[in-house]
C-alpha cells in the first residue's frame, strides 16, 4: 500500500465543513478518488502548503488556482512523483483552442473570457481567507472578477478588449442542438477516463444544468493536448468544430456540482484503478 499526499494551497478548503452524520465533504472532485483509495489499503495525507517533511510514495499538485505558485511546484518536485506537477499554468492563453488574435478574421459569434481559470474565483477566495488569517494576499494584483459576455461578431467588442491582457476573446462554437447547446467534458487520472457529452438549454454549457448527457469517445487531438499540458488527472471541457476538437478549458482541480455527487462518486471507482495504474508506474 502506499502513501499519497495531497498538496493544496495554504488556504484551500479541500475538505468541507461536517454534514449532520459528522462526514466531511468536498467541493473537488478528486475527494470521491481518495475516499475509494482508502477503502483499499492506501494512507492518504492534506498538506496545505510546502513544508519541509516529504513522506509520501506519491503526490498530486491540487492547488486550486490559474498559475500554481513556484513554491508550491518547488515543493511538489521533491516527492519521487507528483500528479500534475507538469500542469502549473491553466490560464486560457495557455489552454485555449479557440482563441481570437488580432487582425484575425472570424465572422462568427464571440465570447470574452477571464484569462484566469473559473473567472479568477479560485483566486479571490484564496485572497480573502488569507486576508481573514492576517497574511498578505498569495495573488495581490487580481484583476476585478468579471463575467463571461457573448457578442454576436467581434465587431460587437468593446475596444480594447483585445489588447488587454487578463481578458481573452474566443470564437464561441459550442455544439448546437434543436434544443439547445452542447459541450463535452473529459475526465482522466493516468489511463482510466470517462467523456461525457452534455445538452443544455443555456449557451454556456455546465455539467450541473444539463437536460440529458451520453458517453463519447475521446478525440486523438485531445489526448496529444493532455500529454502537451502535463495532465495526470484532471478536466478537460471541450467541443467538436468543423470536425476537428477544440479544447475550451483545462483544469488540474476539477470540481463535483453538489446536484451531481451521487453519479461523480459512482465513477470514483474507475478513476482510483487510474491512480493505482500510475502508482505503480512510479515504483
Amino acid at each position: 500500500m502506499s502513501r499519497v499526499v495531497i498538496i493544496t494551497h495554504e488556504h484551500d478548503r479541500f475538505l468541507g465543513k461536517r454534514n449532520l452524520m459528522l462526514r466531511r465533504g468536498s467541493p473537488y472532485l478528486l475527494f470521491d478518488v481518495l475516499e475509494e483509495l482508502k477503502r483499499r489499503g492506501h494512507s492518504v495525507r492534506i498538506q496545505q502548503g510546502p513544508s519541509k517533511t516529504c513522506d509520501a510514495d506519491i503526490a498530486v499538485l491540487h492547488v486550486d488556482a490559474t498559475i500554481t505558485p513556484a513554491d508550491h511546484v518547488d515543493y511538489a518536485m521533491r516527492f519521487p512523483f507528483c500528479l500534475n506537477v507538469g500542469a502549473s499554468d491553466i490560464s486560457k492563453r495557455r489552454i485555449s483552442g479557440a482563441l481570437i488574435s488580432e487582425g484575425e478574421a472570424w465572422q462568427g459569434p464571440v465570447i470574452v473570457k477571464s484569462n484566469l481559470n473559473n473567472q479568477g474565483i479560485p483566486e479571490t477566495l484564496l485572497n480573502r481567507r488569507s486576508k481573514r488569517a492576517g497574511k498578505p494576499p498569495p495573488f495581490p494584483h487580481l484583476p476585478t472578477l468579471q463575467p463571461y459576455e457573448v457578442y454576436g461578431s467581434l465587431g460587437e467588442v468593446p475596444g480594447g478588449i483585445l489588447e488587454r491582457d487578463d481578458l481573452v476573446v474566443e470564437k464561441f462554437i459550442p455544439e448546437r442542438e434543436p434544443d439547445g447547446f452542447a459541450a463535452r467534458f473529459w475526465v482522466f487520472c493516468g489511463e482510466r477516463e470517462r467523456c461525457t457529452r452534455y445538452v443544455s438549454p443555456n449557451r454556456l454549457v455546465k455539467a450541473s444544468e444539463t437536460i440529458r448527457r451520453e458517453l463519447v469517445p475521446v478525440p486523438d487531438e485531445m489526448r496529444e493536448r493532455r500529454r502537451e499540458l502535463g495532465f495526470d488527472y484532471g478536466k478537460f471541457d471541450f467541443v467538436m468544430h468543423e470536425g476537428r476538437a477544440i479544447l475550451l478549458d483545462a483544469n488540474k482541480t476539477p470540481g463535483r456540482p453538489q446536484n451531481l455527487v451521487k453519479m461523480f462518486a459512482a465513477g470514483a471507482a474507475e478513476l482510483a484503478d487510474g491512480f493505482e495504474g500510475l502508482i505503480r508506474q512510479a515504483r
